[in-house]
């Protein structure tokens, strides 16, 4: 049985699903119950975290095999007592998988409580720390230092400063508060730092705030994926026209060993200078980011002259 509640989809999502996952095709080849063992297996997973964290090697800066030595004596720093493997990918050469411990279901809950957005409890699910703009409430006498329960607002329906909510919550473990109630919601200013520190997470993951920044890049194994596919080359020039945070542009850069061009694009300011800051980070130097709407990246002229083609 999954840990978390069953998920649940928008309708045309749940009828894609099925057109693709339980169709009569499918019934047909595998029979009625394989078909729906399938299905059910596929919401399971989906319901949960991944079986591994995998982080991509910044090859431009150091081998797969050293970085996964520094990176194995992090980890142990972090899982004190518990020997954590580091395995290379068995596929794709730059990539490295810790494995994620969980759920554990024996951990004690605690009465002062602290409720995140989902987007928060997903980053928590996957080893971050609870930070103050992710918090929507917590338990009315919270102090810095208390022990303190975290759960997800699955729903969105928590207001925020609430003092206590009875609505759908998901259970993400347990830590230790680094600010008191009043300095998270009666702040004069924004506050961006770390608002609980995560001791005793539901699922074990390692934190990489601050790990290796240089060398290593959290990302999810498609977005690897398509890179490798693409197979840029050394003095090619590339477009990536929706490109933040810069994952793919970056892993892109990376594999023309930082010779040519990637031209990477993004409509939102904030987001193109997050592409800035990962390319200097990872001392890619190739990567020219721009502040522009890619749907809009083709000029009047060079449209009008296709259209006129056709």
């Amino acid at each position: 049985m999954s840990f978390f509640p069953k998920i649940s989809f928008q309708r045309e999502v749940e009828e894609y699903l099925t057109n693709v996952f339980r169709n009569n095709e499918l019934i047909t080849a595998l029979g009625t119950q394989e078909v729906e063992r399938r299905y059910q297996s596929l919401l399971s997973h989906l319901s949960n975290p991944p079986s591994f964290t995998t982080v991509r090697v910044n090859t431009h800066l150091a081998s797969v095999k050293h970085v996964k030595k520094m990176l194995f004596e992090e980890i142990q720093k972090q899982f004190k007592g518990l020997c954590v493997p580091v395995l290379e990918h068995p596929k794709l050469q730059d990539i490295l998988l810790i494995p994620v411990i969980g759920p554990r279901q024996d951990l004690k809950k605690h009465a002062s409580e602290v409720i995140v957005g989902a987007h928060c409890g997903y980053a928590v699910l996957r080893g971050a720390h609870v930070y103050v703009p992710g918090i929507i409430s917590t338990s009315r006498f919270m102090k810095a230092g208390d022990l303190v329960s975290v759960y997800s607002d699955i729903e969105g329906k928590c207001k925020r400063g609430a003092k206590e909510f009875e609505g759908v919550k998901i259970f993400l473990g347990n830590g230790i508060s680094e600010l008191s109630r009043s300095e998270i919601f009666n702040s004069s200013g924004p506050l961006n730092g770390m608002g609980v520190r995560m001791i005793e997470p539901v699922y074990l993951s390692p934190s990489f705030d601050n790990v290796l920044p240089s060398h290593l890049f959290l990302q999810n194994l498609p977005s690897v994926v398509v890179s490798h596919i693409l197979n840029p080359q050394p003095g090619e020039r590339i477009l990536d026209m929706c490109a933040a945070p810069g994952g793919k542009t970056t892993h892109l850069a990376t594999l023309m060993r930082d010779q040519g061009e990637v031209i990477a694009m993004d409509k939102i300011a904030k987001k193109v200078k997050k592409i800035k800051q990962n390319a200097e980070l990872l001392q890619l130097n190739c990567i020219k980011a721009f502040c522009y709407d890619g749907t809009k990246a083709l000029s009047v002229e060079k449209r009008e002259d296709e259209q006129g083609k056709k």
